[in-house]
């Protein structure tokens, strides 16, 4: 009977191991996310198992799968990403008063498919050498004639770019956010390539005057440990424009719980934990994001640029008007 007893133990003891357990999927693929999970699992016990893929690469897998998938979160940049997701019908509502009452309301989805867990900024960077920052002000005035062939920006493929018309449009309307986007093309010093940070090595390099970029990336280059990128960070210029009217835009990386989960109590408390102030403190001192937890402060780097003013209209926006933004990118030739 004994014998029995203690089988019946460590049969119910290896169970609970088993299930203790959270399966993310991340786009994520920074040092801090890893430090971040382990902090969970000590604190925990529950432990964090992670699949790194493209975004658009997790989508498809999660839709591949479908209600058999091993996945409980969906971690990914751009609130592009996350709408799609969401219309694909891959995620669930949670229901936390915790994240409810930490994440601004324009921050997560209204009906609480998905939550931000960091800010990025998209400004205007600028060669300190050459531009003088009062000569800066808006995204609409990167189109006037002081700025022919002096702009840099990605191409208009990129999740970012798609995401900044999709706020032109939902704020704007569609007219003036098409103007805006052929006043781009024409100022543009190059055909668009390369990531953020290749926009900045071409401002160096003399292609152009300013690009648009997001914060984090100028973070990356200043803390490089190649000389060369941290010679690009240290001669750009971080302006925050629209501080008049609506804002600088943002985005977020941001978080979501599958439809497939199976181990949502945990998932829950893996969101919310990412969202504490001691995660937020990571994700703002390790990747020079800005915190979205009110109660955690900017890193030294993130304050040395200053405060502004961001742009809240509710970011479930920018994915209802990403396919008009993708049509519009093409119709004004942005390649």
């Amino acid at each position: 009977m004994l014998k029995k007893l203690v089988l019946g133990i460590l049969l119910i003891s290896s169970i609970a191991y088993a299930t203790s357990e959270v399966n993310v999927y991340s786009h994520r693929h920074y040092a801090s996310d890893k430090q971040l999970f382990k902090m969970f699992e000590k604190q925990t016990g529950i432990k964090v198992n992670i699949v790194k893929a493209k975004a658009n690469e997790l989508i498809k897998r999660l839709e591949k799968e479908g209600v058999n998938s091993p996945a409980d979160l969906l971690i990914t940049a751009d609130v592009g990403r996350l709408y799609l997701a969401q219309q694909k019908g891959l995620l669930q509502s949670v229901h936390s008063k915790y994240l409810n009452e930490t994440i601004p309301a324009h921050l997560r989805d209204k009906d609480n498919y998905w939550f931000a867990l960091t800010k990025r900024a998209r400004v205007i960077v600028y060669n300190k050498d050459k531009v003088n920052p009062n000569e800066l002000s808006t995204y609409e005035d990167l189109t006037s004639k002081k700025w022919h062939k002096r702009v840099l920006i990605r191409k208009s493929s990129n999740i970012y770019n798609q995401s900044l018309l999709a706020s032109f449009i939902a704020s704007q309307g569609p007219e003036k956010a098409k103007a805006w986007a052929k006043g781009i093309v024409n100022n543009m010093a190059r055909v668009p390539a390369g990531s953020d940070r290749d926009q900045m090595k071409a401002v160096v390099a003399g292609v152009g005057d300013v690009a648009i970029v997001n914060t984090y990336y100028v973070g990356k280059l200043l803390n490089s440990k190649k000389k060369n990128e941290v010679m690009v960070g240290s001669k750009m210029g971080v302006f925050f424009p629209n501080q008049k009217g609506r804002g600088t835009h943002i985005n977020i990386s941001g978080i979501a719980m599958t439809y497939s989960s199976k181990n949502k109590e945990n998932a829950i408390k893996l969101m919310e934990f990412l969202v504490s102030p001691k995660a937020q403190k990571v994700f703002a001192e390790a990747n020079y994001e800005y915190p979205i937890n009110k109660n955690v402060k900017y890193s030294k780097l993130l304050q040395s640029w200053g405060t502004f003013k961001e742009d809240t209209i509710p970011l479930y926006k920018l994915g209802v008007y990403n396919a008009s933004a993708v049509r519009m990118f093409d119709e004004v030739n942005w390649k």
